[in-house]
């Protein structure tokens, strides 16, 4: 008896090796700009004792867990303070996310950076930094930051530095070792970090203006005369 073939094997087979050419022409067009920018940040990204010193830590909000830093937001707030406390930085501006009243990033930041030790009068507060791209820009144009040293995960550093870079900010890096507190969170930051580099390469070429630009304000330049 003859095998009937199924009616759809005809037209998968036909589309078989085109459907394979545009998955793999899609998964080189994802990781080209991850791959470009851990390339041109690496002379930029430094172990905390071995960076550069710079006036100013831009520390980028990680997210919040009843009200108190996330485990990846208290590990860059912990370099951040051993940074300061080894003659780093001077100062150190945390940005993150207060877009709604009952949530608010920067201050749960500096409150845990003076639990480090950290006198407040060397934290300023960014309340409108809601992703990299508008933390970088506003350090450069809110803040007057010209110079800083930019803290966050490793998964996450060259993004931040090649984005602060691009906003007008002689950036390098410190990059917080997530993977020894949470392996699996820290396996999925650098998966996501191949489409997350893909809207950053966007905002890089395009520049939009951030969600909230608002005035000029002297916090940073405060903390570092005081």
């Amino acid at each position: 008896m003859e095998r009937v073939r199924p009616p759809w094997s005809a037209a998968a087979r036909r589309w078989a090796l085109p459907g394979i050419v545009a998955s793999l022409l899609m998964g080189y067009l994802i990781a080209v700009p991850s791959a470009w920018m851990h390339a041109s940040t690496g002379p930029h990204r430094f172990p905390v004792e071995r960076v550069p010193a710079a006036p100013v830590a831009l520390v980028f909000g990680a997210g919040l867990k009843h009200g108190r830093p996330s485990r990846f937001l208290a590990g860059r707030l912990d370099v951040a303070a051993r940074l300061y406390r080894l003659g780093g930085v001077r100062a150190i501006l945390v940005t993150g996310d207060n877009g709604v009243k009952s949530y608010d990033e920067p201050t749960a930041m500096r409150d845990y950076l003076v639990g480090q030790g950290i006198p407040a009068t060397k934290i300023v507060l960014d309340y409108a930094g809601f992703d990299t791209w508008d933390s970088c820009v506003r350090a450069r144009r809110v803040f007057g930051v010209r110079r800083a040293v930019v803290v966050t995960q490793r998964f996450h550093l060259p993004r931040a530095v090649a984005t602060c870079r691009r906003a007008g900010i002689e950036a390098s890096g410190v990059g917080h070792d997530s993977s020894a507190v949470a392996v699996v969170p820290t396996n999925v930051g650098y998966v996501r970090e191949l489409a997350a580099s893909v809207k950053a390469l966007s905002d890089l070429v395009r520049r939009p203006r951030p969600h909230f630009l608002g005035p000029a304000e002297p916090g940073v330049q405060r903390a570092l005369e005081g």
